[in-house]
């Protein structure tokens, strides 16, 4: 991480001082003349007062000063002015500085000054510009060398801070290397973002532990459950093979059918549960669920209590997958069936943003101690062993399981009909109105 953090880092200040090396290596030489310039007009004030009051003006050092009439005579007894042609006296008279001669450089400034008598005098001052251009590429070749001596002291910088604030990150990384079994990470006591990492990490060492003891337990009810149907399908098979008697043996077979079923119906089970653990998720579409709640009502074995859909007012569309809502009421009438003594009653309500499935049943009930565990798997209420038999104890913990899977719930509390009430809610589809 410290590389990944140092190269960019030293790459976009190598860029930024760079360019600020190239913008003020190009203004060295702008600035060099503009203080030449200032030099050369703080010398023509005085020069200047000098010639308006009659007087030849006092030398200046290093500055040569000179008065000239318009035409670029001397007035002042000195030699000729070299290098002011017209077009240069034409910008000496305006006030502006004019670079003259190759390869000296002279840098000249000019003002006019009235003399006692009213003649008209050009006050000049110049001074040379020998080593300009040679200093200024010094100058920006220094720049360029700074830039790069800061490129490389940030990267240097960087590497250090990055590597002293990961340190505790190396820390915290042994420290997890090295962690017992059920044991969690020590939080640094500053509040900052290596204690977020370190309660983030506990915080998913707490799933994984309560995944983990939820799969164990998983596994052992599992087995628990299936070894009973095995056991008994083993056994009945040895006696039909021990017995030749065919009624006997056809009484047995009918046996090894029912466990078979009722295996098979475990395995199935078990199958939902661990494609939902995987989070696999089919689909959502409108269900409409007065239809489904008709069609499972049908499909009720024979022998089954009455059962009937009852409280429905125009239809209710669900957002969820058809073969979800046909596996939760499935379950939800195998149930009731189970203990239900006379009737079975499906209700379907719809509201604005939810519909609700109420299944009731006039059975003994769910004892208050047990509703806040019906929905885990391989748990069971059994009131009448005669009527509880055949039960695997997951169909309501997939019916939980399937309903939460899409943001929906499941109640469970006493009927009115004296035995349980079971209310499912989904979200309703929400590109079908409810007529």
């Amino acid at each position: 991480m410290w590389l990944r953090i140092t190269v960019p880092a030293a790459v976009v200040t190598l860029i930024v001082l760079l360019g600020l090396a190239v913008v003020a290596g190009r203004g060295l030489g702008p600035l060099r003349l503009q203080t030449v310039d200032d030099e050369l007009r703080a010398a023509l004030v005085p020069a200047a007062a000098a010639v308006g009051a009659g007087r030849l003006p006092a030398e200046a050092d290093g500055i040569t000063l000179r008065v000239l009439d318009t035409a670029g005579s001397p007035v002042d007894g000195g030699a000729p002015v070299s290098r002011l042609d017209p077009s240069v006296l034409r910008e000496l008279k305006a006030g502006e500085p004019v670079s003259t001669g190759q390869p000296v450089t002279l840098r000249w400034l000019g003002v006019m000054v009235p003399a006692p008598d009213g003649t008209p005098r050009l006050v000049v001052a110049g001074t040379g510009l020998a080593g300009l251009g040679a200093s200024v590429r010094e100058g920006s070749h220094w720049l360029l060398a700074a830039a790069l001596a800061g490129a490389v002291f940030a990267a240097a910088a960087t590497w250090l801070v990055v590597r002293l604030a990961l340190r505790p990150v190396a820390r915290m990384r042994r420290s997890v290397r090295a962690l017992p079994q059920g044991e969690r990470l020590p939080v640094p006591e500053a509040n900052d973002e290596l204690r977020a990492l370190a309660e983030e990490f506990n915080a998913l060492l707490a799933r994984q532990a309560e995944a983990s003891a939820r799969l164990r337990r998983f596994t052992g009810d599992a087995a628990h459950e299936l070894r009973s149907p095995v056991a008994s399908i083993r056994v009945q098979a040895e006696v039909a093979v021990a017995n030749p008697d065919p009624e006997l043996s056809q009484e047995t077979l009918a046996d090894i059918l029912a466990e078979a079923e009722r295996l098979s119906a475990l395995l199935d089970g078990l199958l939902a549960l661990a494609r939902s653990d995987a989070g696999e998720l089919p689909p959502a579409e409108p269900v409409e669920l007065v239809t489904e709640a008709r069609a499972a009502v049908h499909r009720l074995p024979p022998g089954s209590p009455p059962a009937r859909v009852g409280g429905v007012v125009g239809s209710a569309w669900a957002h969820a997958a058809h073969a979800e809502v046909e596996l939760v009421l499935n379950n939800l009438l195998r149930n009731a069936c189970r203990y239900a003594q006379s009737q079975i009653v499906v209700s379907v309500l719809a509201g604005r943003s939810t519909v609700r499935v109420v299944v009731d049943d006039d059975g003994p009930g769910i004892p208050p101690e047990h509703c806040d565990r019906v929905f885990d798997r391989f748990y069971r209420v059994e009131h009448d062993r005669s009527r509880a038999s055949g039960g695997t104890g997951l169909g309501l913990a997939m019916v939980a399981e399937t309903v939460r899977r899409r943001g929906g719930r499941v109640t469970v509390g006493e009927s009115p009909e004296g035995g349980a009430r079971f209310q499912v809610t989904w979200r309703r589809a929400g590109n079908v109105s409810v007529s």
